[in-house]
């Protein structure tokens, strides 16, 4: 059966950490990876209308479950705009998932893994910080859907469990040797394809009306070439974009995005295609005149050649007794309001309130790359342009004040590009290897199905 992209990614197991989304009338877990024993509430009506539709290992799955995983799958699916198979098709998948889900969590119990009470209490509070409330509040949205701690705790102990199956019995098998590295870049540089190579283009449009007369031509020619003599003269091309660009990537720095070559105008490739990295030209188009450059080329299947690093600042603020989440929040939005307001500097205010290392230093967390931060922290700070301020955004350390200063492309080292084959080619066996023990798993497992899911 084939199962496309989103859906695989909607009903794939846990990796690294444990995912919630805690709503206003209850907990959704729509992010969440399924699991044999997900803690959903059912209705009296739902109960009396509830019935078996397997047997794994002598624990019932119910059709109930079945329903939960197939909303949860759904509006994973709909956020990330991807179609929805047909309700027989979505039910068989989730019914498979949750039976190797319980194979798994069975295997778990049988091979002796134990979870203490502390890692239980940190997923609690994962859980917690994740949706950015404290952990009572986490307990009065699920006793209002009619699930107490105790199932919860439950929950979250098998979830901890598979964890620890899955590193002992995949992870940790999985080795990648210098010569598969050097056999992958063989191959890759053996059967590349142009069509297929990656490049990241960056763009000030000077634009131009439909049918410009000479002058018009003539002026926005005279931009381009002032915006182009000033990128060569060293200017930073992401501030050129914003202060002069068109089109609705200014914002952005004027960045395109990297992606396959033929999925950008036959005219923008053809114009960069003997072009070093870093270089710029002139295009005229039916938009108008656009400067162009070359940001980024990648062969098909390699590692990015260079990596976006950002040059930023936070001012941090631990929680505490003392210091509660919300008041942590409202003091650093007075903050963000006061600098904005220029009444006050980010700088000043890091080395007087931050409660980080970095406070002495204005808060300045200097050059980083891509996972150098925690996800949550990383996310925030990717989506903020040179100059500004983030929202207050809560973390496994705290809540965080962020100011993005500068960005640059950074070339990698042989030593880096093989660092990232390494882990490309790890995650592909890691996927390879897992899809084996989990349907040799599926197979020794006792497996009674009753009536198919409704």
């Amino acid at each position: 059966m084939m199962i496309h992209c989103a859906l695989r990614q909607a009903l794939a197991g846990l990796v690294a950490c444990v995912a919630f989304s805690v709503g206003a009338q209850g907990l959704r877990l729509p992010g969440v990876p399924s699991m044999a024993v997900a803690p959903v509430a059912a209705d009296a009506s739902q109960r009396s209308a509830d019935y078996i539709v397997a047997i794994v290992n002598s624990e019932p799955i119910t059709n109930h479950q079945v329903r939960m995983e197939k909303l949860r799958v759904v509006s994973q699916l709909t956020q990330a705009q991807q179609p929805i198979p047909d309700t027989r098709e979505l039910a068989n998948i989730v019914l498979e998932r949750l039976i190797t889900d319980r194979a798994q969590v069975h295997q778990a119990r049988e091979t002796g893994i134990k979870i203490e009470e502390p890692a239980i209490d940190e997923a609690e509070q994962s859980v917690a910080r994740q949706n950015q409330i404290d952990i009572s509040e986490v307990y009065r949205r699920l006793a209002a859907d009619g699930i107490p701690r105790t199932q919860f705790r439950t929950y979250l102990r098998d979830q901890l469990m598979v964890v620890r199956l899955r590193e002992r019995e995949v992870t940790q098998k999985v080795r990648i040797s210098e010569l598969d590295i050097d056999q992958y870049l063989r191959d890759q540089q053996k059967n590349q394809d142009e069509s297929a190579t990656g490049i990241n283009l960056a763009q000030v449009l000077v634009a131009l009306p439909d049918d410009p007369s000479a002058a018009q031509v003539a002026a926005a020619q005279a931009k381009a070439q002032k915006v182009l003599d000033r990128a060569r003269s060293g200017a930073d091309f992401a501030g050129l974009a914003r202060e002069f660009s068109d089109a609705p990537d200014a914002a952005n720095g004027g960045q395109l995005g990297l992606r396959r070559a033929d999925r950008y105008p036959a005219l923008f490739t053809d114009a960069t295609r003997d072009l070093a990295v870093g270089a710029l030209v002139l295009v005229r188009s039916g938009a108008g005149i656009h400067v162009l450059k070359l940001l980024e080329r990648r062969a098909g299947g390699l590692p990015a050649a260079s990596v976006v690093q950002t040059k930023a600042s936070h001012i941090l603020l631990r929680l505490s007794p003392q210091l509660s989440e919300s008041a942590a929040r409202e003091k650093l939005m007075d903050f963000r309001k006061r600098i904005l307001a220029g009444q006050a500097d980010f700088a000043a205010l890091a080395r007087e309130n931050s409660q980080d290392g970095s406070a002495a230093q204005g808060g300045d967390l200097g050059w980083a790359g891509p996972g150098q931060f925690v996800p949550e922290f990383e996310e925030v700070m990717n989506a903020l342009a040179p100059g500004e301020i983030s929202e207050p955004l809560t973390s496994r350390f705290g809540v965080h004040l962020i100011e993005v200063k500068e960005r640059r492309a950074v070339p990698l080292s042989q030593r880096e590009q093989r660092a990232a084959v390494r882990a490309m080619l790890r995650e592909k066996k890691l996927d390879e290897a897992y899809l084996t023990w989990v349907q040799d798993l599926r197979a020794r497992a006792y497996v009674e199905m009753r009536e198919p899911p409704g």
